[in-house]
Parts: structure tokens; sequence; C-alpha cells
């Protein structure tokens, strides 16, 4: 902890002037037993009470020492009397101030699930770190996020939060955040443990039922890494795992967490979740609720105020032990300590503002929405735009200039007018080329009506290419949003069609949270890009890729359903005893529709073209002792055999054919990035350690066969090209241990 608490004090020194009094160079360990020492029952359970800004606010309680951190108090005025009022108290102890920074402050970059669409660790580190910066000048130290829940189900509304359905992705870009968050200045949390986005049906807050094999393999993986990242802080589950509410679970979030992944930050309960242990059936009231959260592992109470009512006569009654709840100070004192918050001033709120929605930052915020589109498809070389056939564009749809959808959900402190809107970026860019735009959007955001329907057509014929900006809203997407269907609201797939009818190219620009059920678009339209929820600079970004001045390398994160009844689709699939057959009813499928996705899992088209040589297994022996190589190393020639410069996304994944139990036909275990000229060949390189060919068992131990397996290279999950190796020595990792902890 205090090595992080180094980096994050470096990070966050050019926003906040650091007042460095004698007695710091006091060991802090001792300084956290000072203060302990001094501190009333009261004082403590304060500690571990994080409270909202909510229009009914007692100051006072501050100066009482009752609040340890805030959420929602989000902008530099409200932030520093918070402070300054706790600061007033008899112990002095400043505050932990949160917010979930899901994808930006002020300048909003686009969601993680679309940030995951760049497939690329580093820009997802950059612009963490640049969303850190914008949210430590207004003096709040600590993010609620990132989210590490592998999403599986498009139907869950905070889909949008997570970062895809692979495990190992997920995991690498979980920790790009928390280092990134870390350069920022800001303390982070991993979400939701454990489990959480396994909910019944995809309904937000619902029960989860995980084997503990499948907790073991693809639930907790995200956590490991986020936690060898220096995540400071976990966040419970709003929801029962197996039937057992995740904020009352010691055997998860001390017995897994911290034992057995060794996890020694602090555990935040998420929203209300001490109090909804009544509702759950486990507490009978609020003082129970309470006493079982903290023994549980929970140090701090989000918002329901019950630690505070109940924690000093529970321990006074003899049902508490002090010594649990001296425990759980130390933690949240250890990181206000590691983020330097006792040796700094309150934030000095002049000249704040100045340091929101910076030039660098809004360049960042739009090369990240260009890293994240994906072109699905370009019929003909539609794309890019053609100013020497193309002297006309009609743009169409209820999203083109929806600034406030375009900054999507979970939006910290972003503003609809900071956007620059797709329709004000295709002005700009087909201005710059000669290039007239009509804008007739066909109906509102809803499109419940056909009225204006014929002015899109009208605008549609006269144009040589019709963009078509056309998905979901805002509120589509994020929590408390799940949602039983993926089609477009409204008649929008009415408006598509009839713009179609004009005979005239079209460009579908398809946004929102998540894929939809596409129905005849894909006939309609020759061209596809999905843009998602791009933030700030999305219209930018789209502009500029239509046009060719960014070649897009977005690939999905997340299968591409065809209808909502095959979900949950994943593409690390089991092989079944009786596999998918196209035509044959007595295997794994539909009678009324392919099991297939529409588009695979990291799946992207670009303007150029690569070819994917035959993968090279450099390590020949692989296993365990002085004579075999403990890291696989897979590397495959990738030509770029088209006309333009690209992005080439390569992707390894693992299979093992013949196994002790039915394993997963491909598993994603490395990407690489190549920039690639026309005509250039590079070498795409693969080093995944042994341990990560294995799988885990039921209590926890990881387990790596000797035997035979594969590795396949390619530009999506439907890779083609493949080499076999063979582990000769195999090992088994027991729960805790270093090795099942990876």
């Amino acid at each position: 902890m205090r090595r992080l608490a180094r980096g994050i004090v470096r990070g966050i020194a050019g926003a906040v002037l650091l007042i460095v009094p004698a007695r710091a160079a006091e060991p802090v360990e001792h300084r956290i037993e000072a203060l302990l020492s001094r501190m009333t029952l009261e004082e403590k359970a304060g500690q571990l009470t994080l409270i909202s800004h909510e229009p009914i606010l007692d100051l006072d309680s501050f100066r009482r020492g009752e609040v340890g951190a805030v959420i929602n108090f989000n902008n530099a005025g409200l932030v520093a009397q918070a402070d300054r009022l706790a600061r007033s108290s008899r112990l002095g102890i400043p505050l932990l101030v949160g917010l979930d920074i899901v994808h930006g402050y002020r300048t909003i970059f686009p969601l993680p699930l679309a940030m995951a669409a760049s497939f690329d660790a580093g820009l997802v580190r950059r612009a963490a770190a640049a969303q850190g910066r914008e949210s430590a000048a207004v003096g709040l130290n600590w993010t609620f996020s990132p989210m590490a829940d592998v999403t599986r189900d498009l139907r869950w509304g905070r889909v949008v939060e997570g970062l895809g359905e692979d495990p190992w992705l997920t995991g690498r870009l979980t920790a790009a955040q928390v280092e990134g968050f870390r350069d920022g200045g800001l303390a982070s949390t991993l979400k939701h443990f454990a489990g959480y986005s396994a909910v019944l049906g995809g309904r937000d807050y619902d029960a989860t039922f995980v084997a503990p094999t499948e907790l073991h393999d693809l639930h907790l993986p995200p956590f490991r890494d986020g936690i060898r990242a220096g995540a400071d802080a976990v966040m419970t589950a709003l929801t029962a795992l197996n039937g057992v509410p995740t904020t009352a679970d010691p055997a998860l979030m001390t017995g897994m967490l911290r034992r057995q992944m060794g996890f020694s930050g602090l555990v935040v309960a998420d929203w209300q979740a001490v109090a909804s242990l009544t509702k759950h059936g486990v507490a009978r009231d609020e003082a129970e609720a309470a006493r079982k959260a903290l023994l549980a592992g929970v140090d701090m109470d989000m918002t329901s105020g019950l630690f505070l009512r109940h924690l000093p006569e529970e321990v006074r009654a003899g049902r508490i032990p002090e010594s649990a709840v001296d425990e759980a100070v130390r933690r949240v004192l250890r990181l206000k300590f590691g983020l330097g918050l006792f040796d700094r001033p309150v934030i000095d709120t002049a000249g704040a503002e100045e340091k929101l929605l910076r030039p660098e930052t809004r360049n960042l915020a739009r090369e990240a929405a260009r890293a994240s589109l994906v072109l699905l498809q370009n019929r003909e070389d539609l794309l890019p735009v053609n100013p020497a056939k193309v002297r006309r564009i009609a743009v169409v749809g209820p999203f083109a200039d929806s600034a406030w959808d375009q900054v999507g959900p979970h939006e910290g402190a972003g503003q609809e007018w900071d956007a620059v809107t797709i329709l004000a970026g295709l002005r700009e860019r087909a201005a710059a080329s000669g290039i007239a735009i009509d804008f007739a959007p066909g109906c509102g955001r809803v499109c419940d009506g056909r009225a204006e329907f014929s002015e899109a057509v009208a605008a549609a014929a006269r144009a040589d290419l019709v963009v078509a900006v056309m998905g979901e809203p805002r509120d589509r997407s994020g929590e408390g949003s799940s949602s039983a269907t993926l089609s477009w609201p409204g008649l929008q797939h009415e408006l598509l069609a009839a713009v179609a009818g004009t005979g005239k190219p079209v460009a579908l620009v398809v946004v929102g949270g998540r894929p939809t059920e596409l129905g005849n678009a894909l006939e309609q339209a020759q061209a596809v890009l999905m843009a998602w929820l791009p933030g700030t600079e999305g219209g930018p970004a789209v502009a500029e890729t239509l046009f060719g001045d960014a070649n897009p390398s977005g690939r999905l994160p997340v299968s591409w359903p065809r209808r909502v009844g095959q979900l949950p689709l994943t593409y690390d699939v089991l092989p079944g005893g009786r596999p998918h057959i196209p035509g044959s009813r007595w295997t794994m499928g539909y009678v009324d529709e392919s099991p297939l996705p529409l588009f695979p899992f990291g799946y992207g088209l670009s303007y150029t073209r690569f070819a994917y040589g035959e993968p090279e297994v450099v390590t020949p022996h692989l296993g365990v002792g002085d004579r075999y190589d403990a890291v696989l190393e897979v590397r495959a020639d990738v030509t770029n055999y088209g006309t333009r410069a690209g992005r080439a996304v390569a992707q390894l994944y693992l299979s093992q054919p013949v196994a002790g139990r039915s394993r997963p036909k491909r598993l994603l275990k490395g990407v690489a990035l190549l920039d690639l000229a026309s005509g250039e060949t590079g070498t795409a390189s693969f080093r995944v350690p042994t341990r990560d060919l294995g799988y885990h068992e039921p209590d926890g131990t990881l387990v790596v066969e000797a035997g035979a397996y594969r590795a396949h290279v390619g530009g999506d999950a439907v890779a083609t090209r493949s080499a076999g190796f063979t582990v000769e020595t195999g090992w088994r990792g027991p729960p805790g241990s270093d090795e099942a902890r990876r």
C-alpha cells in the first residue's frame, strides 16, 4: 500500500499543492495507531460511514466526526466545504471523496465497453489517467471503478460499464484502468465482488447462481488482475451469490477475497447494500444487518448509515469485537494516508474549472472514440467517403444530433453542450471537402411517428450518400436499465427501409451501449459502423472515420447476437456432446434460428485487408522444472495486403481438445496490435505463462494438465490458422497459493 500511495501522490502533484509538515516523517502505521487510540467508538463508526450529497444534509455530522467518506459532492465548492468541515472535527481527519468516474468527469470518453473495443490496454490506461486528472482537479480522490464484472448477457443494463465477455481481456483492461486512475491521482475500486453480472434473465439486482468452477475461471480472474495492479478498494455486489448476499458472506469477502486472493485494501459496500440485508431476508433488523456486514469483511457502509447507528452499541453489547472495528478503521486510514490527504490542504476552488475540458483531454477523448469504432460491414467498399463521387450527403436518424444521448449514462459532470454531435462533426468535415450536408432526422428520439419520414426520404433522394444514425438512447443503458429486448425503440427500422428505398447507398451508424438486433439493416445499408455512445468528441471521431482520415480498428468485445433469444451468447462455449451442425435438428441449436452470432467476438473490419500466416510455437517443451519452458511463446506473420495503412488486432486463442473436464473450444490469451503500411508484413508475438493454460477445480485449485493443446491466431474468435503444442509435465497449485491467484 505504501508503494502504491507514492504513485498516487506523484500523480496528483500537478493538481494540488502538497504541504508536508514535519510530522509526516513519522511512520504511517504509528500515525494510524495514534489516531485510533484517541477515537471514541462513535468516531470509529464515523470513519466507516460514507454519505451522499442529499437535499437534507446534516452539516454538523462532519464536525462530529461521523463521516469518513462522501459521494456525489462533485464540484470543487461542495468538496471543499465538506472537507473543511471534516477537518474541523475533534481529530481533524480528512475525507475520502468518491464518485463513479465510469468514463470521464467533465470530458466524457466512450463507455468502458466501447473502450474495450480498442483492445488497447495502453490507450485505456491513458484515458483513465486523463479522467483521474480532471477529477482530482475538483478535489475528488476516489473512484468507484473499474467494473471488473465479466459481462455475458446483453440484456443487463450495466453491460456498458464492463469490458466485455472475456475474462482475459476484461482482466487486462481492468488492470490498465487501475494503473491509469493511479497515474491521474485517484484511488480505484474493483466492483462488484463477485458474480454480479450473472443475474438471472439479465435483470439488474436479481439473484446469481454460479458454479464454483465458473466463479474461479470466469468471474474472479479480472479481480485478481486488478488486485495485482494495485487496486485500493473492492466493492461488494448488491446481489445474493448462490443464496447468500455478498455483503454478508464471510466465506466470499474474507475467505476468498482476503485470504485466497491476498487483497489487503478497503472493502466498501455498494449503495444501501448493508440496509438491503433485511430485504434479502438474512437480517432481522438494522443492527443485525450492520453486524453481519462488518463481520463478513465490509469496512465501509455506503449511504445506509447503519454502521454509524449500530456499531458502537453492538461493540458495547459484546456482539462485535472492537478489534474488528479497529481493523476496518485502519484500512480506511491507510487509504487516506496513502493518498496524502493528511498532508495536503483543502482543495483550492480557484481555477478548478480551468483544468476541465482542456484541449489535450478532448484530443485524447477523440482518439479513444476513433479507436472504439467497429466497422461491421462495408459492401463494395462504400466507405470511406469518396469526394469525387459524393457531393451531397443526407444525414438522417434521431441520434445524429442528440448530444445528451452521445454523452451517455454515468456521465460524471459531463454536459450535453460540451459534446460535438455526429451531425456537427460531419458538417465540419464535409465542408472541408466541399460536400453539402442536408439534415432531416425523420423522427424524434422515441421515433413514434411517421410525420417526418417524407422529409428524410426527400433528402435521401437528392443525396449521393445517406448517413443514417440510429440505435438506442442513453436511458437504455446503465444501472437500472435492463431490457427484455434488443430492438431499437420506435419506428427506426421503418425509417431506414424508407430511405434505403430511394436506391441511394446508405452508411448506417449504430449508436447505443450494446449490440442490438439489426433485423434487415444489413441488407438495407451497404456499410454499418458501430459507434457505441462515443462521448464528448464522438462526432468528429465518427466523421473522421467515415471520411477515411482514420482507419477503423475496433473489434467487438462481445459476441453480436442475431436475436435476443440467443442470450447469453459467448464465443467460449463448451463443445457439447452433439455440437452444432447446420441443418441438423438433433444437434445443439434452435429450430428457428442459427445458434451462431451475427458477428463473432473480436470481429471488426478495416479499410485495408490483413492476411495471417501459420502460427509458430517457439517454445516446444512446456511444463515445470529446469528442463521446461514456463512461458508459451507463439508468433505469426501478419501482412497488410490492402491499399491503406491500418492496424491489425491479432488475437491468440488456445484450446485443449482432450482434458480431465470439458474445456471451452477457445479461450483468448493474447492480443498484439500491429500498425502496418500497405504491403508491410509484421510479426504478432504472444507470451502466455503456462499457468494460464489451466483451469480451476471447485475449491480453487489451479490445474495445468500435461497433454496436447492448440494455438489459434487470427482477427477474431473464428481464427482459422492454428498449430499444436504439448505440455510435457502438468502441475497443480493449491487454493491461496501464488499460482492459484493468477
